[in-house]
């Protein structure tokens, strides 16, 4: 396996399931054969989008058997492993790794009273017990857990095997400088996430990239390569042409989402499994007019040429 750069644009991918609900791994498949024809940099699967919280774990071990072998060592594949209990982490990324999970994502779970301490000794008992990179995910908004900059460059500094931190804290910006600022020592990547909300301006503070799962990469990729060529302007242009598709795709839950990855031929379904809602009439039309407003006479199951 070779070993993962955490720079570029590694989409956090949707779940695929057909109308019953049930796991739909050709579809899965597809969609991860068709992100490495377009150049990503590599894959993220079973985030919280990718309705993790849903899976069983005889299901997680399906995914990224599939993901890998549809990856077939063109792309990295970055699993998500989170979970409430530190040995249950440490078992799920132990599993990824068997796989063939080229890293794995963490995010820590909120506790009734915080402790950095404790949020410390969970990335290094995990971290252990692998020997894969991980990837720091620091996303409030779902956790309800707030890591500093201090607890963050700890880990960095002490945990070997941490590589890259998504940044998901907003404000975005002003944090994504100060762990920049702060890496005096070793340095880690940082990707951007949030659906690529303020990707403009965690460009311009020197985030490496995106780590995210807006449904159309290609954008991300432009942005990437604009951002590394200093051409921000070029960078501001793409940011501000899509802005209104990430803000829209952004809205609370993945069924948007979902339905842009069926509309490109991805998936068969946009089906959320229950208890999430699946996208609604008046939200659909809304999707329609706004891609045909974006993307004229654009056919949306081939690569965007940006």
């Amino acid at each position: 396996m070779r070993s993962v750069t955490f720079e570029g644009v590694f989409p956090i991918l949707v779940t695929p399931f057909d109308d019953e609900g049930d796991l739909d791994l050709a579809s899965f498949d597809r969609t991860i054969r068709f992100m490495a024809d377009i150049g990503v940099d590599g894959v993220t699967i079973i985030g919280v989008l990718g309705e993790s919280n849903r899976m069983k774990d005889s299901e997680r071990e399906e995914l990224i058997r599939t993901a890998v072998f549809a990856a077939d060592d063109r792309i990295p594949v970055i699993v998500g492993t989170s979970h409430s209990g530190t040995e249950v982490t440490r078992d799920l990324s132990q599993m990824a790794e068997s796989l063939g999970a080229g890293g794995v994502m963490v995010t820590p779970s909120h506790e009734p009273v915080p402790n950095e301490g404790c949020i410390f000794d969970y990335f290094a008992q995990v971290a252990e017990g692998i020997s894969i990179p991980v990837v720091v995910q620091d996303h409030p908004a779902s956790t309800q857990v707030h890591m500093s900059v201090d607890l963050l460059l700890r880990l960095v500094n002490e945990i070997e095997l941490v590589s890259c931190i998504k940044e998901e804290a907003v404000p975005t910006p002003p944090k994504i400088t100060n762990l920049l600022n702060g890496m005096t020592g070793r340095t880690v990547s940082i990707l951007t996430g949030l659906g690529a909300l303020y990707g403009g301006f965690d460009l311009a503070r020197g985030s490496h990239g995106f780590m995210t799962g807006f449904a159309f990469p290609e954008v991300l990729i432009a942005m990437v390569r604009s951002a590394r060529q200093k051409q921000f302007d070029k960078v501001n242009e793409l940011y501000h042409r899509y802005l209104p598709l990430i803000v829209f795709e952004q809205q609370p839950g993945v069924a948007v989402r979902k339905e842009i990855f069926r509309l490109r031929g991805l998936i068969k379904t946009s089906t959320v499994r229950h208890p999430g809602a699946n996208i609604d009439a008046h939200t659909n039309e809304r999707l329609a007019d706004l891609l045909n407003s974006i993307l004229p006479d654009t056919n949306l199951t081939k690569p965007l040429e940006i």
